[in-house]
């Protein structure tokens, strides 16, 4: 089976899926084939690829932090199902993908079921897992699996379960890997021990997932958690733990936002004192409320995320891709002419030479006959065609490898490369002097692009109608139920 028909089995399982669940985002998969053709007429797509892919069509709530802060007792709550080992000690060293089956039983599937299945957001992830831990030769069933249960909780959203920072020796490929899911998630959870809130305990989930996220476009998707708060019951100063475990979050960078305290009851250490037990409950139950409505609201979320993805793709092809190609296509033009400019000066050079050292009469070494002299011409002009294809191979070559110092983002950076190549083509490497802009950029593709961003917008105020109603009217949908 080709890539691109691998491209269009996932589009049309999408549809399939969401035909029933949200007939606006079934409307919006055809808009992302539309783009797909302008990112492939334009070269900013391989056919193996597509927008579509860069988003998750699932809403997904990612878990992380410590081994030890208790993340698989709080899901095996959350879903009131025993789905992950507990214990004091790291008990899986592998990413858990979680997702709904309506069968009683629960089943343990291998990473190779994620990464096979179009329908999920791992689909394929084995390459990338492969270039990550290319010496370490591990396969993706190390590093992801997949379990299913029957808990009304996980109905149309996906759970991810992590193995703790300080427990996984494959550090690279576990913070690689991190980094993908968190890019991916709607909803990031960060657990952190309330019995060890001390800095050098959590060093690493500091690092990662503090420091280092407190600077991205969607922060407020990651909510702080102190679990396991019921330890500090039998303090004699409970609150200098949360006041510690706040100091080191703040010395980390993060001095603003929600900051969660929260217990499993049914493995809590018993509170004697009615006071503090009621304080503790009462303050758990109020953050857990919290953590709830956040995870039930990002299925709305997730519906406008996808259409602003879908929107601001289509706008960065015309106002940031087409002037970057424009600009690599001059670049290209002006060092193939420098090129071709010193390789004429030096073939002249050496024939200058050739002539006044060397003795050699060039007009006797022409044939005679007519015929033979186009001959001549001619092979004489293939050589010139071909040492100028060669240039321009070498400048592309380079200004490629330019840009895998100069773009840190995969996409952009594999975008502007295969654009390039588009656009450098043999037919327009010999017709050089005639190109003026971008292959396949036109007032067609224009009026294409304002076509889908159009569509968007539509998409966004279907999403408006469905979920907001300002003027507090009955909807049908309020009449029905």
């Amino acid at each position: 089976m080709s890539y691109d028909s691998q491209i269009e089995k996932r589009l049309k399982s999408l549809e399939v899926h969401l035909k029933e669940e949200n007939d606006v985002l079934f409307s919006v998969v055809e808009s992302f084939r539309q783009l797909d053709q302008i990112g492939y007429k334009l070269g900013l797509l391989d056919q193996e690829q597509s927008y579509a892919n860069r988003v998750s069509w699932w809403p997904m709530i990612s878990i992380l932090g410590t081994f030890s802060a208790g993340k698989s007792t709080f899901i095996n709550s959350f879903f009131g199902q025993k789905i992950q080992r507990t214990g004091t000690q790291a008990v899986d060293d592998k990413f858990t993908v979680m997702c709904y089956n309506g069968e009683p039983n629960a089943n343990v599937l291998p990473g190779v079921a994620l990464d096979s299945d179009p329908r999920f957001p791992f689909y394929q992830i084995s390459q990338g897992i492969s270039e990550i831990v290319a010496r370490g030769g591990q396969r993706i069933d190390a590093y992801l699996q997949l379990k299913t249960c029957q808990s009304p909780s996980l109905k149309g959203k996906i759970f991810i379960d992590s193995p703790g920072f300080d427990a996984d020796s494959q550090r690279t490929a576990t913070l690689r890997i991190t980094d993908h899911i968190i890019d991916l998630s709607d909803l990031v959870l960060v657990f952190f021990d309330a019995r060890h809130p001390e800095p050098g305990a959590m060093h690493d989930t500091l690092q990662h997932l503090v420091t280092e996220t407190i600077n991205r476009s969607d922060s407020n998707k990651f909510l702080f958690i102190l679990n396991q708060i019921d330890v500090t019951a039998r303090e004699d100063n409970p609150e200098e733990v949360v006041a510690a475990w706040q100091r080191s979050l703040a010395q980390a960078g993060l001095t603003a936002g929600r900051f969660y305290r929260i217990y499993d009851a049914d493995v809590a250490v018993p509170i004697n004192d009615p006071k503090v037990k009621e304080r503790y409950e009462s303050k758990r139950d109020a953050d857990m409320a919290d953590i709830r409505a956040r995870i039930d609201q990002i299925g709305i979320e997730r519906a406008y995320r996808i259409v602003g993805t879908l929107e601001n793709a289509a706008k960065a092809i015309e106002a940031k891709f087409i002037p970057e190609v424009q600009t690599l296509i001059e670049r290209w033009k002006s060092r193939v002419y420098v090129f071709d400019a010193i390789l004429a000066v030096l073939l002249g050079a050496a024939a200058w030479a050739g002539h006044h050292f060397g003795g050699v009469n060039y007009a006797e070494l022409l044939p005679k006959t007519q015929d033979a002299q186009l001959i001549v011409a001619g092979v004489g002009l293939l050589i010139v065609a071909l040492l100028h294809l060669k240039v321009s191979g070498f400048v592309v070559n380079s200004l490629i490898k330019k840009l895998k110092k100069e773009i840190v983002d995969d996409n952009h950076r594999e975008s502007l490369s295969n654009a390039l190549r588009k656009n450098t083509c043999m037919m327009r490497t010999l017709f050089m002097p005639l190109i003026s802009k971008p292959r396949g950029w036109g007032n067609g593709m224009r009026n294409r692009l304002n076509a889908i961003l159009s569509d968007s917008n539509k998409y966004v105020q279907a999403l408006n109608d469905r979920f907001t109603n300002p003027s507090g009217a009955v909807q049908k949908t309020d009449a029905a139920k």
